[in-house]
C-alpha cells in the first residue's frame, strides 16, 4: 500500500519508450501523487537484458516534442522518493529516466550508453542539467562527448548508479531500500527532497529551508518517534 511501481513491459523491444507511453507515464503520475498514504516510487523494467533503450529512435524525426521531457521532468518534480531498478543495460533517453530517480540499483554486468551526438542530436538542456548535476562535468563529458558505452563499474564510479548487486540480489536489496524508506517520516522525506534538489539546482530559498526545519520541531510525529525511542 505504500509503495507503487511502474514497469516497462516491451521485453522483446528491449523496453523501449514511444511517444503515446510518456502520457500514460505522466498520467500514473498524477494519480499517484494524490494516493493517501503512498511512500515510494519504484521504476523498472520486464526481462534481464535492458531496463529500457530509451526513446524510440523511429519517433525522433518527427515525434520528438515535449512529451517526453516533461515526462521526465514529472518525474525528477516528483514529491516522494523514487527508486529506478535498473534490471540491465540503459541507453538513450532512459539513462535520464534514471538519472531523474533519487536512487539507481544496478545489476552485474550491465551497461549504459548516450548515443545522441553518434545520430547528432544535441540532447535537450534539462537532460545535460540532470547529468552534470548528478554526475559532473567530466563524467558528462565523456558519455556525452564520445557516445562511447560503460560498464557496470563505472557506471557506480561516477554516481549513475548508488548500487551495483548480482541479479539474484536485485530483490533483496531493493527491500533494503524500501524498508529504510518506509522507516522514516513521510511527511519530512517529501520536505527533505525538495529542499535537497532546490540545493541542488541553486534554487534553495534559506527561508523555505529554515521553515521546513522549524515546523518538523514542532511537529507531533517527531515528538511521538522521540518518545517511541525513549522508551525501546
Amino acid at each position: 500500500n505504500a509503495v507503487a511501481t511502474i514497469t516497462l513491459r516491451r521485453p522483446s523491444q528491449h523496453n523501449r519508450l514511444a511517444p503515446e507511453d510518456c502520457e500514460v507515464i505522466g498520467r500514473y503520475l498524477t494519480q499517484l501523487e494524490a494516493t493517501p498514504g503512498l511512500c515510494l516510487l519504484i521504476l523498472t523494467g520486464t526481462g534481464v537484458k535492458t531496463f529500457s533503450s530509451g526513446y524510440t529512435l523511429g519517433a525522433i524525426r518527427d515525434q520528438l516534442d515535449s512529451r517526453f521531457e516533461d515526462m521526465l521532468d514529472q518525474i525528477e518534480r516528483f514529491s516522494l522518493p523514487t527508486l529506478c531498478v535498473l534490471n540491465g543495460s540503459v541507453y538513450g533517453g532512459a539513462t535520464d529516466l534514471a538519472l531523474c530517480c533519487d536512487f539507481r540499483i544496478g545489476v552485474q554486468g550491465s551497461r549504459m550508453l548516450m548515443p545522441a551526438s553518434r545520430i547528432g542530436l544535441h540532447y535537450y538542456p534539462g537532460g545535460i542539467r540532470r547529468y552534470v548535476t548528478v554526475l559532473g562535468l567530466a563524467a558528462s563529458k565523456k558519455l556525452f562527448l564520445t557516445a562511447q558505452a560503460v560498464g557496470d563499474q563505472e557506471m557506480l564510479r561516477i554516481g549513475f548508479l548508488n548500487e551495483l548487486v548480482a541479479a539474484d540480489a536485485l530483490a533483496a536489496t531493493v527491500r533494503t531500500y524500501v524498508e529504510a524508506i518506509l522507516a522514516c517520516e513521510p511527511k519530512v522525506l517529501v520536505t527533505m527532497k525538495a529542499d535537497l534538489m532546490a540545493q541542488a539546482q541553486g534554487v534553495a530559498a534559506e527561508s523555505v529551508l529554515r521553515g521546513h526545519y522549524a515546523h518538523s520541531l514542532k511537529s507531533p510525529e517527531l515528538l511521538a518517534r522521540l518518545d517511541a525511542m525513549n522508551k525501546s
